[in-house]
């Protein structure tokens, strides 16, 4: 029996994401690449419910009602399947640990996280996890942390976790870890396709350095399209259409060259843009409006035998769903 059992506990959302736009500049010394990318948040949220324990343990465990439980990783051209980690390797599990130094306490929790964001598919699933675990944590623990804080919390665990806080839309550069949070108004719709397999995203940056190196292309400093801002910023769904591009699409294709066919079934089936999202697999269709995006989906679902979701953003960042002594 977990001793959260015996105890109140804390439940938060956090949404995952899309990048409107993602443009990858060279390899730097380090490794890493600066990019010029356009976060979204979107209507799929993780969900993590924190709980005390009587001792200093920190477990993670999995909600029965999670869609996604497992990693589909392609290694070596074959899909390897395997647990989503739930030991010190589950960024919610590293989040309630930084979390806790930074307060300078030892109280440990039960997290249970609901896993509805696919899982390793460019969407900042596992960041959203940290990002609820860290606003979940920090009401448990009575910290009373801002938001801006917490994202100072989750900026050492990588650059989608400040964002899966804050939520909304923002211009990520850097490693995607400086943000300029963007004022939006109305929303935009879209159906996202998740892929019955997963990519890693460091193989995808390394799969893009190759390409450039075959092509003899030298990579410019990345710069996002004003026009596509604009667009954003303002709901338009006309001229975003035109101007999304995600430069992590290709190397992805040629991982999996069935997201190619899936772009094209969901343009053929009335999509105004279709793209991978981040360094994928999933794939995100832009579409005119609600009844758009949900007769999209229904057709995919129905003529690709796809799980397809219908989505709205921006939506908001981490927050907490409730709470119960």
């Amino acid at each position: 029996m977990r001793d959260s059992e015996f105890f109140g506990h804390v439940t938060a959302v956090a949404p995952g994401k899309v990048n409107m736009s993602l443009r990858v500049g060279p390899r730097r010394e380090d490794g890493y690449h600066d990019v010029a990318t356009l976060y979204f948040a979107v209507s799929l949220h993780e969900e993590v419910t924190a709980a005390p324990r009587r001792d200093s343990a920190i477990t993670v465990s999995l909600s029965e009602r999670s869609a996604f439980t497992e990693v589909q990783q392609q290694v070596q051209g074959e899909t390897v399947t395997a647990a989503i980690p739930l030991d010190e390797r589950n960024l919610a599990h590293q989040a309630a640990q930084k979390l806790r130094e930074r307060l300078g306490i030892t109280s440990g929790v039960d997290l249970t996280i609901t896993k509805n964001v696919p899982v390793a598919g460019g969407m900042g699933g596992g960041s959203a996890d940290a990002a609820a675990a860290l606003v979940a944590c920090s009401a448990l623990w009575g910290a009373g942390l801002s938001k801006e804080q917490l994202a100072e919390v989750g900026a050492e665990l990588g650059a989608d976790v400040p964002f899966a806080i804050l939520g909304g839309a923002a211009v990520g550069q850097g490693v995607g870890d400086e943000l300029s949070p963007l004022l939006t108004r109305g929303e935009l719709h879209l159906v996202i396709v998740p892929a019955n397999t997963g990519l890693s995203t460091p193989e995808i940056y390394q799969e893009l350095d190759a390409m450039r190196e075959e092509a003899g292309v030298s990579a410019e400093e990345p710069e996002l399209d004003a026009d596509l801002v604009r667009a954003v910023c303002t709901a338009d769904a006309e001229m975003a259409a035109t101007l999304m591009t995600n430069e992590l699409q290709a190397p992805a294709v040629r991982k999996i060259p069935s997201l190619d066919r899936m772009m094209d079934a969901g343009l053929l089936e009335g999509a105004m843009q279709g793209m991978v999202s981040g360094s994928g697999p999933t794939v995100v269709f832009l579409t005119r409006d609600a009844a758009a995006a949900g007769q999209l989906a229904t057709s995919l679902e129905e003529r690709t035998d796809v799980w397809a979701i219908p989505v709205t953003g921006p939506a908001p960042g981490a927050r907490l769903l409730t709470s119960r002594s």
